[in-house]
């Protein structure tokens, strides 16, 4: 009984959200296929690819779900701020974090749009690949991306045959992978999205844009950096030699297959922040490696202290 409550739940869940984006197609049957291709992404299938989810949408063939992501005219922007609304309504809290990153999809030919070989965090190598940069919203109440964009490499961009083979509208242009993240945190800042905290790895971390854009909104960041990232007039490397022998305190970030996750963590400030902020850099040193370090640029309110940091990167 219990099992078949929480599945009217999601059910009722899922006309809900179907409601809500409803308006931003125009008809009918793209209604419907939306329906099923998300009932479809949501369902315990081994796969999930066109057969798979017409299948499970009761098609004979995958033409319909092939047909409804490729030459169905719906407004995908207004999905992407239906999605984001939602998920604050449901997962909302001042504390909120926004996490950027960007991922890899390993692809087999040269066809799909922003494919080529280069290095995907997927596979941990150069891949024949497409990134993308995402958005993603984490609170005490749960987690979900709330904002996406495929990184289209210069040998796209400034193809115009190969980009009307695809299908790549022509207002996108080549843009770099931090431009594409501020992008998104521009319009994460604009809606409102409650947040105190925005986190991500070296490559945006390095871009002192996007660090000015995070401090302009009045929020806090904990952006990892490489050990060559200068700091003043020097490596953030160099700083290591300024951390007193009982500058380090042991926290955990989190369980792995093998118990907590320890790390010895020390904090320098720097720099001199408008009133009610501090600024400096975090440093992480692995447990049993004590010449392993990890290396993030921080701007905090004053209050807060660098073990809450921490555990931001759980």
């Amino acid at each position: 009984m219990t099992y078949a409550s929480e599945a009217h739940r999601w059910a009722d869940q899922l006309d809900d959200l179907c409601t809500r984006i409803a308006p931003r197609f125009s008809r009918i049957e793209p209604r419907r296929r939306a329906r099923a291709y998300l009932q479809g992404l949501l369902a315990p299938l081994e796969r999930k690819n066109g057969w798979h989810l017409a299948e499970a949408a009761g098609d004979a063939s995958p033409d319909g779900v092939q047909d409804f992501l490729s030459r169905m005219h719906w407004d995908a922007q207004a999905v992407r701020d239906d999605l984001c609304a939602y998920v604050v309504e449901h997962l909302g809290d001042p504390d909120a974090v926004l996490v950027l990153d960007e991922t890899g999809f390993l692809k087999k030919g040269d066809k799909s749009a922003g494919v080529k070989r280069q290095y995907s965090g997927t596979a941990g190598r150069i891949e024949n690949s497409q990134i993308g940069v995402f958005l993603a919203y984490a609170s005490r109440h749960g987690h979900a991306l709330i904002d996406r964009a495929l990184y289209l490499p210069d040998t796209w961009a400034f193809d115009a045959a190969r980009r009307a083979e695809a299908g790549v509208p022509e207002e996108i242009r080549f843009t770099t992978k931090p431009k594409l993240g501020q992008a998104m945190l521009k319009r994460a800042f604009e809606a409102g999205v409650p947040c105190t905290w925005v986190v991500g790895d070296c490559l945006y971390g390095a871009d002192s844009q996007t660090r000015r854009l995070i401090e302009a909104h009045g929020r806090g960041y904990v952006l990892a950096v490489t050990s060559a990232q200068r700091l003043g007039l020097k490596p953030v490397e160099d700083w290591l030699e300024d951390v007193p022998t009982r500058g380090w305190t042991r926290l955990s970030a989190g369980d792995g297959a093998k118990g907590p996750r320890l790390y010895d963590w020390a904090y320098l400030p720097y720099g001199i922040p408008p009133t009610g902020w501090k600024s400096g850099l975090l440093i992480r040193r692995k447990k049993g490696r004590p010449h392993q370090f990890t290396f993030y640029l921080t701007w905090a309110p004053e209050e807060s202290t660098h073990p809450s940091w921490a555990a931001l990167w759980k």
